[in-house]
C-alpha cells in the first residue's frame, strides 16, 4: 500500500541501528496460534525494545537463508502496520539492501493479513 495518504512517521533513530535479534520463529517454522502461516524469513525481537503492543520489538531478518537462533544485523527499514498497534522492522546482516518490492515479496506470507507501508531512510 502505498503512503500517501498517511503520516509517515520518523523511523531516523531505528532505521541504520545495529541490533541483534532473538529467533524465536526460525525460517520454516509455524505460526503458533495460526499453522497455515509459515515462516519464508526467520523473525524474532529485541530484546529491551518496546513495541507499541507492550512487548518486544518484533523484526523480520532478510539475507540469512537457513534458521539460526539470534542474528545480529542493520535495522534498513520499518513495515509500518495501520490497522494494528505495531510495526515491524526489517534487518539484514550489515546493511545489505533489498528493493521494496524485494522486502515486501519476503514478508508477505504474514504482513498480507494487515494494511501498511514500508518506511526507508
Amino acid at each position: 500500500m502505498e503512503n500517501k495518504d498517511f503520516l509517515t512517521p520518523d523511523y531516523s533513530d531505528v532505521i541504520g541501528k545495529k541490533v541483534c535479534v532473538k529467533i524465536d520463529r526460525p525460517l520454516g517454522s509455524r505460526h503458533p496460534e495460526h499453522s497455515d502461516i509459515v515462516y519464508q524469513v526467520n523473525y524474532g525481537f529485541i530484546e529491551d525494545v518496546i513495541a507499541g503492543d507492550g512487548e518486544e520489538q518484533d523484526a523480520y531478518v532478510l539475507g540469512i537463508d537457513v534458521p539460526v537462533q539470534s542474528f545480529e544485523g542493520i535495522v534498513i527499514a520499518v513495515y509500518h502496520r495501520i490497522n494494528d498497534c505495531e510495526d515491524k522492522w526489517i534487518v539484514s546482516p550489515c546493511g545489505a539492501d533489498y528493493s521494496d518490492g524485494e522486502i515486501l515479496s519476503k514478508i508477505s506470507f504474514q504482513e498480507r493479513f494487515f494494511t501498511g507501508f514500508l518506511c526507508r531512510k
